[in-house]
C-alpha cells in the first residue's frame, strides 16, 4: 500500500512523483516509457518560477518580451524559457517505485497495469496527460531552430517575440491567422515558431511550416535544408464532463490554459499543493478542483468561444486590446488559477477597450455553450465580417 500512485511521468506526474517522494511518502509511478525526456520547449513568467526548482534550469531569460499587434510593444513582465532536458534529469525518480506499464483501470486506490498486476495506494492521481483528435481545439505549432546569428533578422531588433502577429507569413488576410513566437534557447540557439494559437480543427504542420519559411523569407533569414525542428500539437482542454475517479493533475485536470496554451508553471504549482494535502492527511482533490478554479476553467473556456469567434483580420486588434492592459489584470487572465474576480476584471477591461463591431461578435459567443460551437479556428470567422 503506497501513500501516493502516480499514472503518467510527463511533467506534471513526474513534479507530483519526485516532490512527494523527496517529501517522504512512500511513492509509485506507472508510464510505460519512464526516462523519456520531453522535446518540447517550455516557458513560464518569471513570477510563476517555484522557489524550489533550481534557478540553474533557467536556459534563457526575456525581461522585457515583445509583442505585434501588429503595433509593436514591450511587455513589463520578465519571461522564461526552461532547460527542457535539465527540469526531466532535476526531477528524479530515484525514490519512487517505477513501474515501466500501461495502466488498464484506475481507481481512486489501485491501478490495474495491462499484464494484471495491480498497484494499490491510498491515493491515485492520472496524470496521462491529453490526445490530440479529441475534438477539442488544438493548438498547433511548426519551428526551426538556429544559431542566434542566423536569427537575427526574424528578432527585428528585439530580444524575442512572445507574439508577432504581422502578416509578413504569406498567409491571405481572409485565412485563418497564425502568430511568430521567437525565444532564445541558450547556448547560441533561437527557435523560431508559427504558432495556430487555436484551432477546431487547427492549422496543420505543413501549412504552419510554409508560413514560417515565407515569413522568415521576407525577413532575410535562410533556413538551412534540414533544420533541428519542433512540432507542437495538443488539445486545449479536455471535452465532456469531469469523469469520476482519480483525481487528475497537468493537462488532464484542465491546467492548460485555454487561451495560452501554458501547464507547466500550474502543473508545478499542483504538485506541492496535493504534497502539502497528502502530509496533512488530506484528499488532494480538495485543493486541485476546488470550486474557483472550476470557475475560472468555465471563464476561459468562454475566451477561447470568443477567440474561435473573431474574424481573422481582427484577431490581432484583440490582442492589441489584451496587451494594453495593466500588467496585473494580464498577470490574472494569463496565470490566476483561482483568480475569479481577476480574470473577470481582465475580460471586462479587454471587451471595454474593444470597437462596437467586435464587442457584439464577443458577446454572441459568450452566450453560447462551448459544447455547442460550431469547429473554427481563432480568427476564422462563420461569416464574412472584417
Amino acid at each position: 500500500m503506497f501513500d501516493l500512485v502516480v499514472v503518467g511521468l510527463g511533467p506534471a506526474g513526474r513534479a507530483l512523483a519526485h516532490r512527494a517522494a523527496a517529501a517522504g511518502l512512500d511513492v509509485a509511478a506507472v508510464d510505460p516509457a519512464p526516462e523519456r525526456v520531453w522535446t518540447q520547449t517550455f516557458g513560464m513568467w518569471a513570477d510563476e518560477w517555484p522557489a524550489w526548482l533550481p534557478a540553474e534550469l533557467i536556459a534563457a531569460r526575456l525581461p522585457r518580451p515583445a509583442v505585434a499587434t501588429p503595433a509593436v510593444r514591450t511587455l513589463t513582465r520578465t519571461y522564461l524559457i526552461v532547460d527542457t532536458a535539465g527540469l526531466h534529469r532535476t526531477l528524479a525518480l530515484d525514490r519512487v517505485t517505477v513501474h515501466p506499464a500501461r495502466a488498464a483501470e484506475l481507481t481512486d486506490t489501485t491501478v490495474v497495469l495491462r499484464g494484471g498486476e495491480r498497484i494499490c495506494g491510498r491515493h491515485v492521481v492520472d496524470a496521462r496527460g491529453l490526445r490530440a483528435g479529441s475534438g477539442a481545439a488544438e493548438q498547433t505549432a511548426f519551428g526551426v531552430i538556429l544559431p542566434t546569428a542566423e536569427a537575427i533578422g526574424a528578432l527585428g531588433g528585439q530580444a524575442g517575440w512572445f507574439m508577432d502577429w504581422r502578416r509578413d507569413n504569406g498567409a491571405a488576410p481572409e485565412a485563418a491567422p497564425s502568430f511568430l513566437y521567437a525565444v532564445p534557447l541558450g547556448g547560441d540557439r533561437v527557435l523560431l515558431e508559427e504558432t495556430c494559437l487555436a484551432g477546431r480543427p487547427a492549422l496543420g504542420l505543413p501549412e504552419l511550416r510554409s508560413r514560417l519559411l515565407a515569413r522568415l523569407d521576407a525577413r532575410g533569414v535562410t533556413v538551412p535544408a534540414d533544420p533541428e525542428t519542433e512540432k507542437v500539437r495538443f488539445p486545449l482542454y479536455r471535452t465532456g464532463p469531469e469523469a469520476a475517479g482519480p483525481v487528475a493533475v497537468g493537462a488532464r485536470s484542465g491546467a492548460t490554459h485555454p487561451a495560452s496554451g501554458y501547464t507547466l508553471a500550474t502543473a508545478l504549482a499542483q504538485a506541492d499543493a496535493a504534497v502539502a494535502a497528502l502530509r496533512a492527511g488530506r484528499d488532494p482533490a480538495t485543493v486541485l478542483r476546488p470550486r474557483t478554479v472550476r470557475a475560472v476553467d468555465v471563464l476561459r473556456r468562454r475566451g477561447l468561444e470568443a477567440l474561435l469567434a473573431l474574424p481573422p483580420a481582427r484577431l490581432p486588434e484583440f490582442f492589441g486590446a489584451f496587451f494594453g492592459l495593466s500588467a496585473a489584470d494580464q498577470r490574472a487572465y494569463l496565470s490566476g488559477a483561482a483568480d475569479v474576480s481577476g480574470v473577470l476584471r481582465a475580460m471586462a477591461a479587454v471587451f471595454a477597450a474593444l470597437p462596437w463591431s467586435l464587442r457584439r461578435r464577443l458577446v454572441t459567443s459568450v452566450l453560447r455553450r462551448p459544447d455547442r460551437r460550431p469547429g473554427g479556428r481563432a480568427g476564422a470567422a462563420a461569416d464574412p465580417e472584417r
